[in-house]
């Protein structure tokens, strides 16, 4: 049997699908590729002159290769699969590949000519083929998961990258755009740490001072399908969403071409851009729990006095955590989107689920799953930049540049400001819609990949942008000012559907039966809540005395092992708390002793670890009771 045909037969097996997008084949394949022989007999690969291949050792090569990536318990990513020399060396250390490889024919050759079976045969090799190599995001997710399976607890890790520079030279965007994934994907984790670090007590302080907001408002889920055409609206309804980008300027000609046309869902930071134009946007997304981002409603908000004004003013989408005199600000309607955070997940799912919204680390985001849930084909964007065209950081009259021009002096001029915002985030520059280079950061950039993620989950939608100086996001396509106004104006027909549902909300969500059972689940999930959270405290207080008593003692062998048995038994109660996510949400991740304090005696080193586990239990438990 040939060595495609064993290869072909385990892709059947274990690789669904692979085989299939292996045979189609590449669009412009690369041309003068040879195959040599080395003085070993091993065979190697040549590509227009270059080989992509040790010519004497192949073999050593790729052992080499892996051997700079040993150590770290992370996926190894290989850039250029070539005849896989480096990629079989990477899989012997044990831990998951994923294979980058942008030419499928390449990826045949290698199959054709060397016996991959051990290495196909493996449960941890995962492949990236062609494409824009939109598919290393979701590989990273599934490699990590297969390590913290292993490792439960541990830190995830970058992932350690083995390029074939060769190769790589055949495509150096397409690689680079990959390598601009992986280092978005391995932020993540950086940046959720420090957002959680930073806003984590702010997060809980303001759910507990908002929970009866969780009982009081009524959810997004009853808004899905708004858009969507059904038997009395055969048509669905374009939607418009406006981030708080610099060229969200370029569109105040067309405001009332807008309004008339789509149901608008503006974001937080833009509400006043609307309001200084003359516009209500239908609905303004609030997810930030700061109080200076709550400023960016100051006067954005008026009480409406007739019907006719009520049925058009703008109806606030909100996280329940947010900064808590957003909630009492005069929005004649209010929905809730579902907490993403375990106290607000665990009231909400005793009381009245609300509907979880896409959260990629920006308003933005959030307002874009928001508009894809109202259930239309089309959703129309302007100021989704994710970067600094012309070296602009916001639309002109945005609440940062008044902050910034209010505190201007000599000595510290509003320029100042500016600059700190374009450097601070790691600048770069990258390419925008329109095809030109445009700065960037690495946060942005971030936010641009969960983007393309759901433009590509979501592929029925159509995203359009009527501003090209942002950010280039595939599945975010260009269109002309001439596209949209071909749209049939359609406002009364807007405000009709917008009125009978929030009729019919307040009809079947706020009927004295459905308020009067909705407060008996409250006043039990209050109770229920108080009580777990005493006793997960009083259970992680008695772990951490257990482990600080066993500290201070010099124990024996058998004495050890009855104190890991009483901390194991201690450890099973708390992970069957029902609360003991709430608790955990405070605990930041501990790295382990700080340098130069590693502890060299495993039972001292468990003590310690056990000790910082349940004082930090205890400490969050507190918190939690103390705020409710």
């Amino acid at each position: 049997m040939s060595y495609w045909e064993t290869n072909r037969e385990i892709l059947r097996k274990q690789y669904g699908g692979l085989l299939e997008e292996l045979s189609s084949g590449d669009e412009s394949p690369p041309k003068d590729i040879k195959v040599e022989t080395t003085p070993a007999g091993i065979p190697t690969l040549c590509i227009n002159g270059i080989y992509v291949n040790s010519q004497r050792d192949p073999l050593r090569e790729g052992q080499r290769l892996a051997e700079a990536v040993r150590g770290e318990n992370a996926p190894i990513v290989i850039l250029g699969f070539g005849l896989g020399f480096s990629a079989t060396a990477a899989a012997e250390l044990g831990r998951p590949v994923i294979i980058v490889e942008k030419y499928k024919t390449l990826l045949l050759k290698a199959f054709e000519l060397r016996d991959f079976s051990g290495f196909l045969s493996q449960n941890r090799i995962i492949f990236v083929i062609g494409g824009g190599g939109e598919g290393i995001t979701s590989a990273l997710a599934i490699a990590n998961d297969l390590i913290s399976g292993e490792n439960s607890g541990k830190k995830k890790l970058a992932p350690s990258v083995i390029r074939n520079r060769a190769l790589m030279s055949l495509d150096e965007n397409w690689y680079k755009s990959v390598e601009d994934r992986i280092r978005s994907w391995t932020m993540r984790d950086e940046i959720n740490t420090a957002t959680h670090k930073r806003f984590g007590r702010r997060w809980v302080r303001n759910l507990s001072r908002n929970m009866r907001a969780i009982r009081d408002y009524p959810g997004v889920t009853r808004l899905e399908g708004l858009a969507a055409g059904n038997d009395t609206d055969a048509e669905p309804l374009p939607v418009f969403l406006a981030a708080a980008g610099p060229s969200l300027d370029k569109i105040k000609p067309l405001l009332r071409d807008i309004y008339e046309r789509c149901i608008i869902v503006a974001v937080d930071t833009n509400l006043r851009f609307f309001v200084k134009n003359g516009i209500q946007p239908d609905f303004v997304l609030v997810v930030d729990p700061q109080f200076w981002n709550s400023r960016h409603l100051d006067r954005c908000v008026c009480e409406c006095h007739s019907s006719d004004q009520a049925a058009r003013q703008t109806a606030l989408i909100a996280e329940s955590a947010v900064y808590p005199p957003v909630l009492s600000l005069p929005f004649k309607n209010k929905f809730l989107c579902g907490s993403v955070f375990p106290l607000g997940t665990f009231i909400e799912k005793q009381v009245d689920p609300k509907g979880r919204l896409g959260a990629g680390g920006s308003v933005a985001s959030t307002a874009w799953d928001f508009a894809r849930t109202l259930g239309g084909r089309e959703i129309w964007i302007a100021g989704l930049d994710l970067s600094f065209p012309q070296l602009k950081t916001h639309f002109r009259g945005a609440r940062f540049e008044d902050l910034s021009n209010a505190d201007s002096n000599r000595f510290n001029p509003a320029e100042k400001w500016v600059l700190r915002a374009l450097r601070d985030g790691f600048p770069f520059f990258a390419h925008s819609a329109n095809g030109e280079k445009v700065l960037t950061d690495k946060r942005l950039s971030l936010y641009a990949t969960w983007f393309e993620a759901q433009f590509r989950y979501y592929s029925q939608i159509k995203n359009y942008t009527l501003t090209v100086e942002g950010l280039a996001i595939p599945g975010l396509h260009a269109a002309d000012t001439g596209k949209f106004l071909a749209l049939p104006p359609r406002r009364d027909e807007i405000d009709r559907r917008i009125q009978r549902i929030f009729s019919q909300t307040e009809i079947e969500f706020n009927s004295p039966q459905e308020k009067r059972e909705r407060t008996e689940r409250y006043e039990k999930a209050v109770s229920v809540l108080t009580s777990a959270l005493k006793s997960i405290k009083d259970t992680a207080d008695e772990g951490a005395e257990i482990a600080r008593r066993a500290l201070r003692s010099s124990l024996n062998p058998s004495q050890q092992n009855k104190i890991i048995k009483e901390l194991e038994e201690i450890t099973r109660r708390v992970t069957e708390s029902e609360v003991k996510e709430i608790a955990d949400f405070l605990i930041l991740p501990q790295d382990g002793e700080k340098a130069g304090e590693e502890e060299s005696d495993v039972f001292l080193a468990y003590l310690k670890g056990s000790l910082r586990l349940f004082s930090g239990i205890v400490e969050a438990a507190q918190l939690n009771l103390e705020l409710k």
